[in-house]
């Protein structure tokens, strides 16, 4: 860290702290927590700013049911293709390392379009598992609106970051007073979306960048917005995120998905949170093309605590399992299977 950016770090510690009071903070990003805990930010915080990890985490989020899917599909013959973090999530019986291990044809990939690639190569029926929230929900519904090649379809796995919110807010659970928002799905669907949240609740907002300053302005407007008592949602990431986000990848996303109810890993059905195919392009929807149908299944391994730290309700240290049985290198929990996983950041940067 250069001179002039650890000065600029004290100035606004000093300044946090100067205002400092009793609060609650939630961000809803795997970039965020990262930076938090790969620089030590909540040890520089005052005692009575608590920052938490919310569902950013988009592998995280997927529930053992659309693993399940996937691990239907793979019965019927059908190449899956995927990020390479979905590979250990848990299903309710096997995750799909588990499948590839017994000879089923499941490629890693980079984006949809590399899935495309191998799709144009390969004569057999290839499903992505289009898992993301708005950020790259957009590149999904770019390939399907660019015509794919027949044996290409998509298992919509895309989730939508305000109605989570909506419903952590109301739960009564987790108990949020202000929310840093992310800065990745911020530059789609802009601040708008958001703002509702301090209008209805009076919930102060920032949306962040990705860096340790970018994460401490947000954290000191939150905290000025709470000494003037006007909750608003302020932009810090203004050099990437306009108010009204991106237009024209929501336009590609409203011409292509549905928003329909769903559960997520840890979470009942929330409400609108879900994209999925429209009719128009059914020939891209695999659930349709395939006519797959998973029952409610078991959410969690034995002993996983991932649905509460999901929810801002728990931290990883928290569970029993935590750097025991539950390791990066033997993961039981989705929390813990990517990067982006709140246990899986925890593991590499908390204090033993």
């Amino acid at each position: 860290m250069s001179t002039d950016i650890k000065k600029v770090s004290k100035e606004l510690i000093n300044r946090i702290k100067k205002i400092a009071t009793p609060i609650k903070i939630m961000h809803v990003c795997g970039s965020h927590e990262h930076t938090i805990m790969e620089n030590g930010l909540r040890t520089l915080l005052p005692e009575e700013v608590e920052v938490v990890a919310g569902p950013g985490c988009p592998v995280c989020c997927v529930p053992a049911r659309e693993i399940d899917e996937c691990l239907e599909l793979i019965d019927k013959g059908v190449t899956i293709a995927t990020f390479g973090d979905m590979l250990r999530v848990p299903g309710s019986k096997r995750s799909l390392a588990d499948a590839k291990a017994e000879g089923a044809d499941v490629r890693i990939v980079y984006g949809i379009g590399n899935a495309v690639e191998i799709a144009e190569k390969i004569d057999n029926d290839l499903v992505f598992m289009a898992a993301g929230f708005e950020t790259t929900a957009v590149t999904t519904a770019s390939e399907i609106l660019a015509t794919p090649p027949e044996n290409f379809s998509v298992l919509s796995c895309h989730r939508l970051i305000p109605p989570a919110l909506d419903f952590l807010i109301n739960s009564g659970q987790t108990n949020l007073d202000a929310l840093i928002e992310p800065g990745h799905v911020c530059t789609i669907i802009g601040a708008k979306p958001f703002e509702i949240f301090s209008k209805k609740y009076g919930i102060p907002q920032a949306v962040a960048g990705f860096n340790p300053l970018d994460v401490l302005m947000a954290v000191y407007m939150i905290l000025r917005q709470v000494k003037k008592g006007e909750p608003i949602v302020q932009n810090e990431y203004n050099r990437a995120v306009k108010n009204e986000g991106n237009v024209i990848a929501q336009k590609a996303m409203d011409d292509v998905f549905n928003v329909v109810s769903r559960e997520w890993r840890g979470f009942p059905k929330i409400p609108n949170s879900i994209m999925e195919v429209k009719d128009e392009f059914s020939n891209y929807n695999a659930r349709e093309l395939f006519d797959i149908e998973v029952k409610d299944v078991k959410e969690a391994p034995t002993g996983c605590i991932c649905g509460p730290i999901l929810r801002g309700v728990a931290k990883p240290e928290d569970c029993k399992l935590f750097r025991k049985e539950c390791n990066p290198m033997h993961p039981i929990g989705a929390c813990m299977v990517s990067k982006e996983g709140t246990c899986n950041i925890a593991h590499r940067y908390s204090i033993l």
